[in-house]
């Protein structure tokens, strides 16, 4: 962050502000396809939008559930700008950005440039990371973005709180961590070592998670199945912020088949399943990018009868 930014109260309070409004359910777009393989924008507007109607306060684009890595640079730019474009001013736009380091901060500064509130820093793939090394990876990324929010995702049990509050000192930008390791007594230590207060936590593996991540310091949580059915998402956040432990055990039982089948086989069909339900919703088409695959017709079956479920439950 320059000297400038750091010490300009509207910046100050425009982060401290975004801080706050980050601890809601953050939801994760599916980037639709069409049966050529190119990205539908029309069916991709309309999703972001139905998830306006039912209230989302923040939205991520180029997150994993939008395929982000199998998305070409020109597309992702355009995830982003379409998803600023469809909410229009009604959330928070997080958009994800990462690969290489230049990538990562060129994309940055694009999200910033077509009006995105803040950025989530994908874990940097490379085969060796060193702690020095991805303090400096996420320290070039925030410093070229000092306006906007940043949010780091965790996947790495590796990655301490010594380390993020190393970071945010150097970048005070940096005002979130998404935390996707599962493992929530390690959530627990690493969120007070970093600051428990100094950072809204959100819990990254969805509503499955959420009550156990919530009940350590969790404000938050990602969701691929606000997609489908927004009405469970937000009833678990409701009973969540409300301390109703029972109530939220009651909403994750709905959730906890959708959730398990997207986490199987170590999440090999995470979007499949996601993008199944929306087509038997008529929403977008089921088509996934490689090494993603359509699913076989038995587990289209069990997403069939889950749904069923659901209606008849009345959270579709």
């Amino acid at each position: 962050m320059t000297a400038e930014a750091e010490d300009s109260p509207v910046v100050l309070d425009a982060l401290h502000a975004l801080h706050g409004r980050l601890s809601t359910v953050v939801a994760i777009p599916v980037t639709p396809f069409r049966a050529d393989g190119s990205v539908d924008w029309d069916a991709h507007a309309t999703l972001v939008r139905r998830l306006m109607e039912h209230g989302v306060e923040v939205v991520t684009p180029n997150g994993n559930t939008g395929e982000f890595y199998t998305l070409t640079p020109a597309e992702s730019r355009r995830a982003v700008e379409s998803t600023v474009a469809a909410v229009e001013g009604r959330a928070q736009v997080m958009a994800g950005v990462g690969l290489d380091l230049e990538n990562a901060r060129a994309t940055a500064r694009h999200a910033q440039g077509a009006g995105a509130d803040s950025v989530m820093v994908h874990q940097p793939v490379h085969p060796y990371r060193s702690a020095e090394g991805w303090i400096q990876y996420h320290r070039a990324v925030a410093d070229s973005v000092p306006e906007l929010g940043v949010v780091l995702y965790v996947r790495d049990p590796r990655v301490g709180g010594e380390q993020i509050r190393a970071l945010a000192d150097r970048s005070p930008n940096v005002i979130g961590v998404k935390y996707a390791v599962p493992d929530p007594v390690r959530f627990a230590c690493v969120a007070r070592d970093a600051g428990l207060e100094r950072f809204t936590w959100i819990a990254g593996l969805a509503e499955l998670s959420a009550p156990g991540y919530w009940a350590v310091g969790a404000t938050g949580f990602t969701s691929g199945l606000v997609n489908v059915v927004p009405r469970l998402s937000a009833a678990l956040l409701q009973a969540l912020r409300g301390g109703d432990f029972a109530k939220a055990m009651t909403v994750w039982a709905q959730a906890r088949l959708f959730e398990e089948l997207r986490a199987a086989d170590g999440s090999a069909d995470n979007v499949s399943v996601v993008k199944e339900a929306l087509a038997q919703l008529e929403l977008c088409g089921r088509e996934v990018r490689p090494p993603s695959r359509v699913l076989p017709p038995e587990v289209r079956e069990q997403i069939t009868g889950l749904m069923a479920g659901w209606r008849e439950g009345g959270w579709l």
